[in-house]
């Protein structure tokens, strides 16, 4: 079976989709499998295609969508454009994200220049198509070349040529900067978000209504979330701890002033008399992936103003967790009343504080 009969096999209207716009569908979609799929995505192969995206693709659609005729501009108006447009739609598309609650992450922000250059070629498709066949636009590749070639090597002055080579320099510069901070991982300062959730009455997840007033033997639930942002998968621990604590003054010393007197300052600690562990869990999360573990707290002792808190650990919880070991503490201020009964002291069922 030779090649034209293959091509015919194909439905009608994808034979009559220009064969530069299927360029660019083709192009987003090549774009896309190198971001996401390893080991593909940590090679410069990432880097280079990316790039080179950002660089036409975006600008290429928009320009092919708003002068679907040859009459408008001509090839090298449209070059120039498409790479301008690119730079304008990139630009735009980064501000939008960055208000949203996806941010700048990498996939709200390859889907949503994958997306935009799709409609947008979707939409040039459609319109070329009812442009009449002597006005649509056709590729002239061996034009464009010849229009390049006389601009750039033989201009009607050398101001001209010089001024041709900053232009397209400039905007090569400034669109492959783009290009590098939209699809290469930065590698910035790492970080874990570590917070506490309830579930509204809807089932939304809120910051709030957390459950303060606690029955002894009696469960209440918290959802605790986790973000990893350490560009790197990280393998998390998390120990909930109710403790029984007290407020000390301490005294500590002042950096020296100018003089080079310290003068003696007190200061509240926060010691812990006594500590029942309540929860455990570990969970392991890729670079930008986050968790919610809905996790069930049930005291087994009584009292007022206990903490609960929990610790987040990264790589192992060691033996004895404690808030000098962790990576990330929350608490919360709770009261923990008896249920029908005495309850025993959390000093007869808990650990000694270390």
């Amino acid at each position: 079976m030779n090649r034209a009969t293959l091509w015919r096999l194909l439905p009608e209207p994808i034979r009559e989709v220009p064969a530069d716009l299927a360029a660019i569908a083709v192009w987003t979609v090549v774009t896309a499998f190198v971001v996401f799929v390893p080991p593909i995505d940590e090679t410069p192969i990432r880097a280079a295609i990316g790039v080179t995206f950002v660089l036409v693709a975006p600008g290429y659609a928009l320009v092919a969508a708003l002068f679907p005729d040859d009459r408008a501009i001509d090839g090298l108006e449209r070059a120039a454009l498409a790479i301008g447009t690119s730079i304008a739609v990139v630009a735009l598309l980064g501000l939008a994200l960055s208000v949203t609650p996806w941010g700048l992450r990498t996939v709200p922000i390859v889907v949503a220049h994958g997306g935009l250059t799709l409609a947008l070629t979707a939409i040039a498709v459609q319109r070329r198509r009812d442009c009449t066949p002597d006005d649509r636009f056709r590729v002239p590749y061996r034009a464009w070349v010849a229009d390049a070639r006389a601009e750039l090597f033989h201009p009607d002055s050398r101001a001209d040529a010089a001024l041709n080579v900053l232009l397209i320099a400039s905007l090569l510069l400034a669109t492959a900067s783009v290009g590098w901070a939209v699809f290469v991982p930065h590698q910035g300062e790492g970080f874990t978000e570590f917070y506490l959730l309830t579930e509204g009455d809807d089932g939304a997840l809120v910051a709030d209504d957390y459950p303060t007033e606690m029955v002894d033997g009696e469960a209440a639930t918290l959802i605790v979330g986790i973000g990893n942002h350490e560009h790197e998968p990280v393998n998390y621990g998390v120990v909930g701890q109710l403790q029984e604590v007290r407020i000390e003054n301490r005294t500590v010393e002042d950096r020296p002033n100018a003089s080079g007197t310290a003068t003696p300052t007190t200061a509240p600690a926060v010691i812990v008399e006594q500590r029942e562990e309540v929860a455990r869990f570990e969970t392991t999360l890729g670079d930008n992936e986050t968790a919610h573990r809905a996790v069930s707290v049930t005291p087994r002792t009584t009292g007022t103003e206990l903490r609960l808190q929990w610790l987040l650990y990264r790589d192992g919880i060691p033996e004895k967790p404690t808030d000098a070991t962790a990576y990330r503490t929350l608490h919360l201020w709770v009261n923990v009343s008896a249920a029908g009964g005495d309850s025993a002291p959390m000093a007869a069922i808990a650990q000694p504080a270390q």
